[in-house]
C-alpha cells in the first residue's frame, strides 16, 4: 500500500520540476535583450580600448619592431649571428641548384655573376661568387632570400625553410668550386 503512494508522490514532483525547468529554459532564452532581432547592429561588442590586456607571454615572439639591445646594428647582422646553417648534404646542394635555375637564375644569371636577363632592366644583383657574398655569413644569406633587401624582393612566400638553407649550400658549394 506504501508503494502507490510513493510513486504518486514521485510522481507529483517530477512533473512540477519538469513543468518549472520548462519555464526555466523559456526564460533563459527569451530574457535577453535582443533575443526578437539577433542581428550585427545590435549585438554586444566588447570595446578592446575600455580594457587593459596583461603582458605579452614570457615565450612569445615580436613580429614588429625593433630589438630595444641592438637598435644600432641592422637586422640582417644580427640574424648572421643567431642563424646557423645546417649541415650540407649532397641532397641540400642538388636541391638548391635545381631551386636557382627555377627561381634565382633570371636575376642572378645561369653563372652567378647578376647578369641575368631581368638585371639589365634594372639595378644588378651582386656576384654570388665574388667576394663581397663570400664574406656574408649563412645567416645573413638566409634572411636575404627570406624577406629581401634592398633591391631584392621577399622570396619567403615562395621559398620554405628548407629551400632557402639548399640555397644557402649550394651557393656555397659554387663559392668553393669556382675559379672565381
Amino acid at each position: 500500500m506504501l508503494r502507490p503512494i510513493a510513486v504518486l508522490a514521485l510522481l507529483a514532483l517530477w512533473s512540477s520540476s519538469f513543468q518549472q525547468g520548462c519555464q526555466d529554459l523559456k526564460k533563459s532564452v527569451t530574457h535577453l535583450s535582443y533575443y526578437p532581432t539577433r542581428d550585427m547592429r545590435k549585438t554586444i561588442a566588447v570595446k578592446p580600448q575600455s580594457s587593459t590586456w596583461g603582458a605579452p607571454d614570457s615565450l612569445s615572439v615580436p613580429t614588429i619592431g625593433r630589438d630595444p639591445y641592438v637598435d644600432d646594428i641592422a637586422p640582417y647582422d644580427v640574424a648572421s649571428v643567431k642563424l646557423v646553417a645546417p649541415a650540407a648534404t649532397e641532397a641540400s646542394v642538388a636541391h638548391g641548384d635545381s631551386l636557382f635555375h627555377t627561381i634565382c637564375w633570371t636575376c642572378h644569371g645561369k653563372t652567378m655573376a647578376g647578369d641575368g636577363p631581368v638585371s639589365a632592366k634594372f639595378i644588378p644583383p651582386p656576384d654570388l661568387l665574388g667576394e663581397s657574398t663570400r664574406g656574408r655569413t649563412d645567416g645573413f644569406m638566409y634572411m636575404y632570400m627570406r624577406h629581401g633587401g634592398a633591391v631584392m624582393p621577399s622570396y619567403g612566400n615562395i621559398l620554405s625553410s628548407r629551400d632557402a638553407w639548399s640555397l644557402v649550400h649550394y651557393i656555397r658549394h659554387m663559392q668553393k668550386v669556382s675559379p672565381r
